[in-house]
């Protein structure tokens, strides 16, 4: 275990008294300062669960209630007043109160209790360096604040911005080239549901985008996300123990505080552990119970339309198939720190809001978001989800679930594994996948949504095992149109590659398959920059040596990642796509950089020699210039230093260098985009990784207490904790902390005991 010994002496306990109790809490700290708290009913555990985030991440709670309503601005200034506009216009208040109001008064109770718990920590004087920095003190916690937040945690992510991307594209590249502007292998690969068997993606003729590419006609001037997660599981039937395996990393950006907090609850009703989300209770994505474990990564499922709408008299009125409709409009006002304020004029119709253009001008794009549109319930999950006897019993709990697209891997003490794809997707054409679509012809409306009974689910599959990656969830000629856009199947295919080797797999295994530094993609692609330049000293000597392995002590990767980066920035400059940014439909917060879209591009396009976007050059002249304009540049760095994880503090630019603020540097750690250890960069921004894994799990069905996790920083959120970034050196070198579950487990590791009394 890559820990250090356990601490199995008796811990004194600290008493407290707390208001709100009805019985005896116990909250245990472990070596790591991880909570495990053990309640004598679920109302007293969701209050120490709400305590416990809010001692820990408090600051960090509300920033994530202040982005999911639009108020981040009152505390980071101008900078957050794009997003802060954009939530806003969305509703998003609105429709984080409405769904409240929604839920079963089992998950509202829970809610209530995790607000007292929050509001009791204020009361006894809780703050954090930010507040202190802001002149400000936390807000009074309202129950309705842990559905923003949930929603905020996963808004608008997916399908949206590519649709977007291939808008702002439109005027300059042409309808033919659109197809190409998607995260494409172009070649096999495998998907969730069903797991095993390959296929092709399908794509869009020219007729199928004949209505978009005309109603985008006249729309903003003519020539105008990150990477996802792992997840796995293995059977018995491959496994030393003969019991099921399951392990995955979230990958996010890297913000401090970490978006994932661990956390262990137990009352009489669930013994549950998890990863838990500050400002929510419960484990919404990553937890074990007593009898079931469960993961998720995201689907990348089409949640969301853009319409194209067209406007008269000003903007007051929208036309659709049945003549023109009102306008509905409100109007917002945002205060802005160190600012002026700012107000927002919201137009809203049949769809959705307006987020792109101006309805004065004749044209603006509407979104409908299936995380917005209709009233959601997802927290009416979090209970069932915790109680349930079997992995069948909890995929039965999520249904309702739509907050965010998940693929659930999971296994059970059975011995059963397998994987649902959890989320209310709308029921339509797949053609409103590719660009907005006009919304005035009642052609590309929703036909409801695609029944929970027929959303993609798989026990037991032949193989012995289950990947995902964000790669295709389902075959696209599935009866139910999924996706349009997710990540090559890269490292799902590895994942796969790496089980199939080993016969009697461990957790051991299991944390060196988290490590992988292997890219096939920058193998492919250094066989073409060496096929069109064979001589070229000292740089593509290295590449030629290299085996493609992302590994933080050699040169060889940083020369690969400069020479893509610059073959990207010249496709895009080749292309005109580099002011495709600028584009009105590429406005809403925050922003879609070309040279982000443009880098998955790229591999597609030099597999297929496809030069339609180069402006009359070929492949084999713009590799030449990218490797003289790397050749010319400073001598690379190895990879762990040019690579080293960059992170980031919400008011770090509103308080330069303050304690508190200042973001904790990381140790060096290899990996890329296209790797398993998906460590990704921006390419228009350096070679630094700004997203990756924020944490890591493994779960072993065996014996619980053999279960590992680990989280980027550590669990607190207060600069100078000895617990703020003390699993960071373990977590870059791919290691883990003990998941202790068990009584003894967890009174083995204990560092410190308190007991809270009702007052």
């Amino acid at each position: 275990m890559d820990s250090p010994a356990s601490n199995s002496k008796a811990i004194d306990a600290e008493l407290r008294t707390l208001a709100g109790l009805r019985g005896r809490v116990e909250v245990t700290r472990d070596q790591w300062g991880i909570p495990h708290v053990k309640a004598e009913n679920p109302d007293d555990l969701f209050v120490l669960n709400g305590y416990i985030h809010a001692e820990d991440r408090m600051w960090q709670m509300e920033a994530a209630l202040r982005r999911g309503i639009g108020r981040l601005a009152e505390w980071a200034g101008p900078s957050a007043l794009p997003a802060d506009r954009l939530a806003r216009q969305l509703g998003a208040e609105a429709a984080a109160k409405r769904d409240y109001d929604a839920l079963a008064p089992e998950t509202q109770a829970m809610l209530v209790s995790y607000a007292a718990g929050v509001n009791a920590w204020i009361d006894a004087g809780g703050t954090a360096q930010e507040y202190d920095l802001l002149g400000e003190a936390p807000i009074r916690w309202e129950p309705w604040f842990g559905v923003a937040v949930m929603r905020q945690r996963g808004i608008l992510m997916g399908s949206v911005w590519f649709k977007l991307w291939r808008a702002a594209a439109l005027g300059t590249v042409g309808p033919e080239a659109v197809p190409l502007l998607r995260y494409d292998d172009n070649g096999p690969e495998r998907f969730i549901v069903p797991q095993g068997p390959e296929g092709r993606r399908l794509t869009a003729t020219l007729a199928d985008l004949a209505p978009a590419v005309e109603a985008l006609s006249g729309f903003g001037p003519g020539d105008g996300t990150v990477g996802g997660s792992n997840n796995w599981a293995v059977s018995g039937a491959r496994t030393a123990s003969g019991m099921p395996l399951v392990a995955g990393d979230p990958h996010r950006a890297y913000e401090i505080p970490g978006i994932y907090t661990q956390l262990h609850l137990t009352c009489p009703a669930f013994d549950a552990i998890g990863f838990s989300v500050p400002g929510v209770p419960a484990f919404p994505h990553f937890c074990h119970t007593e009898n079931v474990a469960w993961c998720v990564t995201h689907t990348f499922a089409d949640l969301h339309d853009l319409y194209v709408e067209e406007f008269a008299e000003g903007g007051a009125t929208y036309r659709t198939e049945d003549g023109w409709a009102r306008t509905t409009t409100r109007r917002e006002t945002i205060r802005v720190r160190d600012g002026a304020d700012a107000s927002v004029t919201v137009h809203e119709t049949r769809h959705g809001p307006v987020i792109a253009g101006d309805p004065a001008t004749g044209k603006a794009l509407a979104l409908k978001s299936a995380q917005l549109f209709d009233t959601d319930r997802s927290l009416d999950c979090l209970v069932p989800m915790m109680t349930a006897p079997s992995l069948d019993a909890f995929y039965d709990s999520c249904k309702g679930w739509g907050v965010i697209d998940h693929n659930v891997v999971g296994a059970d003490r059975a011995g059963h594994i397998g994987v649902l794809i959890r989320a209310t997707v709308p029921e339509r054409d797949a053609v409103n996948g590719w660009l907005p679509v006009p919304g005035w012809t009642g052609t590309h409306e929703w036909r409801g949504y695609i029944p929970f009974e027929r959303m993609p689910r798989q026990l037991d599959p032949a193989e012995g095992y289950i990947t995902t990656a964000n790669n295709r969830p389902v075959p696209e000629d599935h009866p139910d149109y999924m996706v349009t856009d997710c990540h090559p199947t890269t490292r799902a295919s590895r994942l796969a590659e790496r089980i199939e080797r080993v016969a009697a797999l461990t957790p051991g295994d299991m944390q060196d398959f988290l490590r992988d530094t292997d890219s096939a993609p920058a193998r492919e692609i250094v066989a073409r920059i060496l096929a069109a330049v064979p001589r070229g000293g000292p740089l593509l000597s290295a590449l030629a040596a290299w085996d493609g392995r992302m590994d933080p002590g050699l040169t060889a990767p940083t020369i690969y990642y400069l020479i893509r980066q610059e073959m990207t920035r010249i496709l895009a400059r080749r292309s005109g796509l580099d002011r495709a940014s600028a584009h009105v439909a590429a406005s809403p917060a925050p922003g879609i950089p070309a040279l982000n879209q443009l880098w998955w591009t790229l591999p597609n396009l030099l597999r297929a020699d496809d030069t339609s976007l180069l402006d009359g050059a070929d492949w084999g002249a713009v590799i030449a210039e990218a490797v003289a304009t790397v050749g010319a540049g400073p001598q690379p760095q190895p990879w762990g230093k040019a690579h080293r994880p960059v992170f980031t503090h919400p008011l770090a630019h509103v308080f330069p260098g303050a304690p508190g603020v200042a973001p904790p540097s990381s140790d060096p750690t290899g990996g890329d985009g296209d790797c398993v250890l998906a460590t990704g960069g921006f390419p228009g921004s350096g070679t630094g990784s700004v997203y990756g894994p924020v944490s890591r799990y493994i779960f072993d069905l065996s014996d619980w207490d053999n279960s590992r996790w680990i989280v980027m920083h550590g669990t607190s959120g207060h600069a100078g904790d000895p617990h703020y970034s003390d699993q960071n050196p373990l977590w870059a070198r791919g290691e883990m902390v003990p998941m202790a579950y068990s009584a003894a487990a967890v009174a083995a590791h204990a560092a410190t005991r308190t007991v809270f009394r009702p007052v």
